[in-house]
């Protein structure tokens, strides 16, 4: 099964992250998330994070995951390959992300992504789950 796909968008950009289960499918995103941002093939798990999110439901959890993320990129410049969820019920996500500081040199951003929202959210489970994400660019 892919991680995810991209999804056309008139002025923004987003992405069908897939899953086997839930964490497989909050992981996928977050990949998803930096995948677009820049090419993960070039960043190392030099060092690692702890995140805790918590929200009201599923889906503000993956917006707020997601935002989480982004705000170590912004305000920490780190790039994350690799995320590992050890706790994720439907309103709490912990996890242990993996990555290493941006290098401009080596890792040039593809894109610049502002936020993750609401704008035609969705998670859906038949066989597998899948989760459609707009990210503001």
């Amino acid at each position: 099964m892919k991680r995810y796909s991209l999804v056309e968008h008139t002025a923004d950009m987003g992405f069908i992250a897939y899953g086997k289960d839930k964490k497989e499918l909050f992981s996928n995103a977050a990949f998803a998330l930096f995948d677009i941002i820049t090419e993960l093939s070039k960043v190392r798990e030099a060092a690692s994070w702890l995140v805790e999110v918590k929200a009201q439901d599923e889906i503000e959890l993956l917006v707020r995951w997601l935002n989480e993320l982004l705000y170590l990129f912004d305000s920490e410049k780190v790039l994350l390959n690799r995320f590992d969820i050890t706790e994720l019920s439907t309103v709490l996500i912990r996890a242990e992300v993996f990555g290493e500081v941006r290098d401009p040199l080596r890792h040039p951003v593809k894109t610049g992504v502002k936020s993750a929202t609401y704008h035609m959210l969705e998670i859906v489970k038949n066989k597998y789950y899948h989760a459609q994400v707009i990210l503001d660019i």
